[in-house]
């Protein structure tokens, strides 16, 4: 009998789990939650839809209305966070060094809050243009071999 130990590397070590919240009715937010679900080799990813009914906004602290209007991410024992650092923490889960390098960037900040405000605003009609071509990519792309970005 042979017993496969799963290895982490060691910038992982120290990060605990953590689970997105993410909108299940929007192609765009899945294509990118099959994206970093491809790359979760470390387990340290998580991924609940808003609107299924596993979500529970009284032990997650954030009601569905908070959740639609901006992104919330909870790490393992902790409370709640939101907005450009919930991308920067999954970024850095799913090895994806330079995203996470440019989303945890103070400077840029403050274009990424603006960016995804208006994302949210408009996540459905965006989704509704380039979504079903994204996802149809990350599906593709979670088949494939993924390289680091």
């Amino acid at each position: 009998m042979s017993v496969s130990v799963k290895r982490m590397s060691p910038a992982h070590l120290a990060l605990k789990p953590l689970t997105l919240f993410y909108d299940g009715a929007c192609p765009l937010c899945q294509a990118e939650i099959v994206y970093l679900a491809s790359r979760n080799h470390e387990g340290l990813l998580y991924f609940v839809d808003i609107n299924g009914p596993e979500y529970d906004p009284q032990s997650v602290g954030v009601s569905c209305e908070q959740a639609l209007a901006r992104m919330y991410g909870q790490l393992e024992g902790q409370a709640a966070i939101h907005g450009v650092p919930v991308f920067a923490e999954a970024y850095r889960r799913a090895n994806l060094p330079l995203l996470a390098w440019l989303f945890s960037r103070p400077l840029l900040r403050p274009i990424w809050n603006l960016s995804y405000r208006f994302f949210a605003k408009y996540r459905h009609t965006i989704s509704g243009l380039i979504g079903p071509f994204f996802l149809r990519l990350a599906k593709r792309v979670s088949h494939s071999k993924s390289t680091p970005l």
